[in-house]
């Protein structure tokens, strides 16, 4: 940020150094017309330098359209002799460009500061937001230094925070999980801070999120109960088991905080819904907390987009998650379509997801996930599709982590 405002006044001093010399310069006694001749000229370099500076953006037009009249007056005056005593002109249009050149001095610097902070993107100063555009040997090697800068200083409970973070950005989610356990109170007594501790063990665990992942989350609702990633979690640790109206109240409180017609707040309504369709159907088939028959041969789990491939997925890109015969036909037994925006994404692959007449997850004793980036936006593959597979997957499987590391040739 210090280099980028150095350059700034540098570019603004360079255009005081051409503007004020002509301004400042008392004009010589000469002859009248040679006088008007000089001015006039000057009068077209300042005017033509003006609208080269508001054309650039460096002058606001409020601020270009008061030099510009100063400068008009000080024409008209030029060639209007009879408008002032031949013998102060001299004084009194020096007396003018030096108040211009005052009046340039200070404005110029207030209209570049004033139009970069309307126009511009000052957070894109802050070294935290620039560090997301870092390569990942870039991070690497930070977190190498922060890693030797905590073993001096192991009460660092910041230090150790930012770690995790670090860590959690190179998928290296034990160790981000570890890192978070060192922070001690800063974490306990921070709601945001414990759902992303529970995410990453969570992930260190393939996805599992009961246990202490669950009580981390427990605890984040606890100290606030619209902590947006406790919420998620806690929806889907009930989903786990087979919770659905618990699972349906976390996700429809998280539903309230999403911007109305966002592709998330589409998503996480469908989820919803489709949880208080099953609790629906629990409740007509059996005893509340007993899985419907629809659950016991679904899959589910967490897609991931690997690091080493994130530079060749756009958002927008389609995604496929579905599963399939291990062996026979390739026709999907269950499929969702989402975009690399969802990502991680929590999926969900049962018997209710059939095409009409086919085959059903619950007909195979075990199945393929895969889970794919289609470049071409259609559920065929093709060349330069990126995607993950899991094989031999029973259904019933869940917590299952499925990453999208491999591409398509």
């Amino acid at each position: 940020m210090t280099g980028f405002v150095i350059a700034a006044a540098l570019l603004v001093a360079a255009v005081l150094a051409l503007l004020l010399p002509p301004l400042w310069r008392t004009p010589r006694s000469s002859s009248g017309t040679d006088r008007r001749q000089a001015n006039l000229a000057i009068f077209r370099d300042q005017i033509r330098e003006l609208e080269r500076e508001r054309d650039d953006g460096l002058l606001a037009p409020a601020d270009f359209e008061t030099a510009r009249n100063e400068l008009q007056r000080r024409l008209l005056d030029e060639v209007d002799p009879s408008a002032v005593e031949p013998s102060s002109m001299p004084a009194r249009s020096a007396t003018g460009s030096r108040r211009t050149a005052l009046a340039l001095l200070i404005v110029l610097p207030l209209a570049a500061t004033a139009g970069y902070a309307l126009l511009g993107n000052p957070r894109a100063l802050d070294p935290l937001r620039r560090q997301a555009r870092l390569a990942p040997q870039q991070i690497e090697e930070m977190v190498a230094g922060l890693v030797e800068k905590l073993k001096r200083n192991p009460d660092d409970s910041q230090g150790w925070v930012m770690l995790a973070r670090s860590y959690k950005v190179l998928e290296r989610f034990a160790e981000a999980a570890a890192a978070y356990g060192r922070a001690g109170p800063l974490v306990d007594q921070d709601a945001t801070l414990l759902a992303d501790y529970a995410d990453v063990l969570s992930r260190s665990r393939g996805g599992d999120l009961q246990g202490k992942p669950l009580e981390l989350v427990e605890r984040a609702l606890a100290i606030d109960p619209d902590e947006p990633q406790a919420l998620l979690l806690a929806g889907a640790a009930a989903s786990d088991r087979h919770q659905f109206v618990a699972a349906a109240d976390y996700w429809g409180r998280l539903l309230t905080q999403l911007p109305p017609g966002s592709e998330e707040a589409e998503a996480l309504a469908a989820a919803v819904a489709k949880a208080r369709e099953i609790a629906a159907g629990q409740k007509a088939n059996g005893p509340p907390g007993k899985a419907p028959t629809v659950g016991t041969s679904a899959v589910s789990g967490e897609v991931a987009l690997s690091g080493k491939l994130a530079g060749q997925a756009k958002p927008t890109d389609v995604l496929f998650v579905f599963a399939r015969a291990a062996t026979g036909s390739r026709m999907p037994l269950a499929a969702l379509r989402a975009t690399v925006a969802d990502l991680p994404l929590r999926f969900r692959l049962d018997d209710s997801m059939a095409m009409a007449g086919g085959k059903k997850l619950s007909d195979f004793p075990s199945v393929t996930v895969e889970a794919r980036v289609a470049k071409a936006g259609t559920a065929q593959s093709s060349s330069g599709d990126l995607f993950g597979r899991l094989e031999s997957v029973k259904p019933g499987s869940q917590n299952l982590r499925l990453l999208i590391d491999q591409v398509q040739p």
